[in-house]
């Protein structure tokens, strides 16, 4: 698997510290680039990665054909919204530059939720087009996970060139 993983994939794959016996969940997963990085590090775990682009999600399949077959990795077209998620529920749900979780993401926040087991949490990861906006964005997005009701563990900045990654990482124990 020759094809390259941007810096901040690597990076978010690693604060996801994967055990190998987690369930994940990744919205937003392009071309499934996160998806082959966690992989390698499950046993029994799992990862179902949701994108809204059905065009990404055949290129995610591709890319992680021998994890599909596996077991490891499963792959759904739909907007999380909408997604049928049946009786799934995770250890770790993240998303790396999904904006709408700094911006409006109630609707998106309740369902993660539901769909966290007791002790689980949100990692929110975001590379902003510049610098100038990592400090707004941290802030909005640890608002919005507070105020829909999950407890903000910690906010990590990394020190990827020229633009820092963020992440806040929520837990929801209700």
């Amino acid at each position: 698997m020759g094809i390259p993983v941007a810096d901040r994939l690597r990076w978010a794959v690693e604060q996801l510290a994967v055990g190998p016996s987690d369930r994940l969940l990744e919205i937003g997963c392009g071309n499934g680039a996160a998806v082959s990085l966690i992989c390698s590090s499950l046993e029994d775990g799992t990862i179902l990665a949701v994108d809204q682009s059905a065009k990404r999600i055949l290129s995610a399949m591709k890319r992680n054909t021998s994890y599909i077959s596996e077991g490891k990795a499963s792959f759904l077209a739909s907007s999380f919204c909408e997604a049928d998620l049946g009786q799934y529920i995770f250890d770790k749900i993240f998303a790396v530059n999904v904006n709408l979780f700094w911006m409006e993401a109630a609707r998106e926040l309740e369902i993660i939720k539901e769909r966290l087991l007791p002790g689980g949490a949100v990692y929110l990861f975001n590379q902003p087009p510049n610098s100038n906006k990592v400090r707004d964005i941290t802030e909005r997005t640890t608002y919005n996970l507070q105020n829909a009701g999950f407890a903000v563990r910690s906010v990590i900045i990394g020190d990827q060139k020229p633009i820092p990654v963020l992440c806040v990482i929520g837990n929801h124990n209700g």
